[in-house]
């Protein structure tokens, strides 16, 4: 899965094992690797958890 963010492209894959939660800052956990993803404000990070939620 591939997620747009200020011209990044942001790559996670499937199946997610957990999401940590810190304010701007999301790391998200796969089979592979952990991934830290650290976003401008809180809107953008919510944005990103709604896709991530979705797919």
């Amino acid at each position: 899965m591939s997620y747009n963010y200020n011209g990044r492209v942001l790559s996670i894959n499937s199946p997610v094992v957990s999401i940590s939660v810190n304010k701007r800052n999301i790391v998200v956990t796969d089979q592979e690797k952990s991934q830290l993803f650290r976003f401008e404000n809180s809107a953008e990070a919510k944005s990103f958890l709604s896709w991530v939620a979705q797919a």
